[in-house]
């Protein structure tokens, strides 16, 4: 047995319920098969298993997928880096030491990319201090090998407890239906919908901060969707769209002969909205005088129509929306504090299309297919340099311009297999081609070594001191970049 305790780690998993994997191996498979099809719409926890044993890698995913579990298993840190964006796990179970990257600097990575995934660290007896120390910095938990199969199970619960990925109840929604209209595949956009997923299951007011044209409504939609009144009306409001005078009934209602034209009774958004969910897009475009009355819905849980000196109850849940810094227009006195305090409970930030490069292929299809049919042009695609090029756009118009982009070019389009040429005149610039490998590398060393000279005054000895170079490395280097240190020396007088 060597002293990472496998030999008993095998004996635990496969200990009396042994006889459960056999009996359900046939079910699994059958399981799996279908998850892979569709992995989008099952309802199956996603593991990612990380460890460099393969005996205890295979024993512990037979153990985890005989419970239910997707499994996805890989043998180094570096492997399941590559597997996060794809496989999208619920938890992520790995080995503390492992050859090349260790278990602490791929929870380091996680967690820059997604930080409400935990991670449940495995380690030998030797490295307990270690795996406590991984808990302080904000891993899960970690277990101790050995280990037996209901300890880990029991372990991972808690984990899809506390990030909200439990099974849900027959009924409640689907693991991925709530943010279904939501396309991406990027990083940040993943850690984003975690949040949103976090958020939604309260009932608090979220705020959403984000640039013109990057797809707020569909994210407070998909907080509606994830929530519990998700059943009930979601109705939208762009608060810049609409004139002042008409603002405040169209939010909280107005009683006949309470205006000129106000001829009968009209129900405002917040009384349609009852149980659901209201949203408030362009909040920091709100006149002060709505605001008042808004927050009277925020404190209270009633409106009082326009013209009436009766209130009623209301209960609903607001999502706002801007692409104003609602903290500096408190500071211009153009909205209210308090206001912004009661809203900004918790803030989601949707990147800019410019952020999340990964989905603009992913988009543009998908709209090219949309539009395609929509138009009746059948089935187009864009060619190969045509997706370049939307990929290298600087996009200040977000996924609303790439759209716009999209539809002009699938309209304008003679033959199936969109052209370069058509998406740069939809586009209306020559974007800069992103350079290759080599040149910035190169780029990069050249500048770098221009920053060392300057900081030591062409010093040789002390640049490759500071560059961890020895003299001839240094100066082969300079000679390949044409740079001559005694044009960085001061003259002295």
């Amino acid at each position: 047995m060597d002293s990472r305790g496998t030999v008993f780690v095998s004996l635990a998993l496969l200990d009396t319920n042994d006889t459960a994997v056999k009996k359900n191996s046939s079910q699994n498979t059958s399981v799996n098969n279908s998850s892979k099809s569709n992995n989008a719409m099952t309802n199956k926890r996603r593991i990612l298993l990380v460890d460099d044993d393969a005996d205890l890698l295979h024993l512990i995913s037979v153990r985890l997928k005989a419970n239910g579990f997707d499994i996805n298993a890989v043998n180094s840190a570096e492997t399941a880096l590559t597997r996060l964006s794809v496989f999208r796990p619920h938890v992520v179970v790995t080995d503390l030491r492992m050859p090349g990257m260790d278990g602490m600097e791929l929870f380091e990575l996680i967690q820059q990319r997604n930080l409400r995934l935990p991670v449940i660290m495995l380690t030998a007896h030797g490295t307990i201090p270690e795996a406590v120390a991984a808990t302080q910095k904000g891993v899960f938990s970690y277990l101790v090998k050995p280990f037996d199969a209901q300890t880990l199970l029991a372990h991972i619960e808690k984990a899809l407890l506390q990030s909200g990925e439990m099974e849900q109840p027959e009924g409640d929604v689907s693991d991925r239906q709530w943010r279904s209209e939501i396309i991406s595949c990027s990083h940040v956009m993943e850690n984003l919908l975690q949040q949103t997923r976090a958020a939604a299951v309260t009932d608090v007011s979220v705020l959403i901060q984000s640039q013109t044209g990057t797809g707020k409504e569909l994210l407070a939609g998909a907080v509606h969707k994830a929530s519990a009144r998700r059943d009930k009306p979601f109705m939208a409001l762009n608060c810049a769209a609409m004139p002042e005078a008409l603002l405040e009934s169209e939010l909280f209602g107005h009683v006949a002969g309470s205006f000129t034209g106000a001829h009968k009774t009209h129900t405002g958004l917040f009384q349609a909205a009852n149980r659901g969910t209201v949203f408030l897009d362009e909040i920091g475009d709100m006149p002060i005088a709505a605001q008042a009355k808004l927050l009277r819905v925020l404190e209270q849980h009633e409106v009082r129509p326009v013209g009436s000196t009766e209130t009623i109850a209301v209960d609903v849940r607001i999502i706002a929306a801007t692409h104003h810094d609602l903290a500096e227009k408190v500071a211009q006195g153009t909205f209210r504090e308090d206001l912004f305090y009661r809203l900004n409970v918790i803030t989601l930030e949707l990147p800019p299309l410019s952020e999340r490069r990964e989905d603009i292929s992913l988009l543009a299809n998908h709209f090219c297919q949309m539009l395609s049919a929509r138009h009746g042009k059948g089935s187009l695609r864009f060619a190969p340099e045509a997706m370049e090029l939307l990929v290298s756009a600087p996009w200040p118009g977000n996924v609303r311009q790439l759209l716009n982009i999209v539809e002009q070019c699938v309209v304008l389009s003679s033959t199936p297999l969109i052209s370069r040429a058509l998406a740069e005149r939809a586009l209306r610039f020559k974007p800069d081609r992103l350079i290759g490998l080599n040149q910035a590398r190169e780029q990069f060393e050249h500048d770098y070594l221009l920053r060392l000279l300057n900081m030591t005054e062409g010093n040789i000895a002390l640049a490759a001191r500071l560059s961890e170079r020895n003299r001839s490395e240094f100066y082969n280097l300079l000679r390949r970049h044409g740079l001559d240190p005694a044009q960085f020396r001061k003259v002295t007088e």
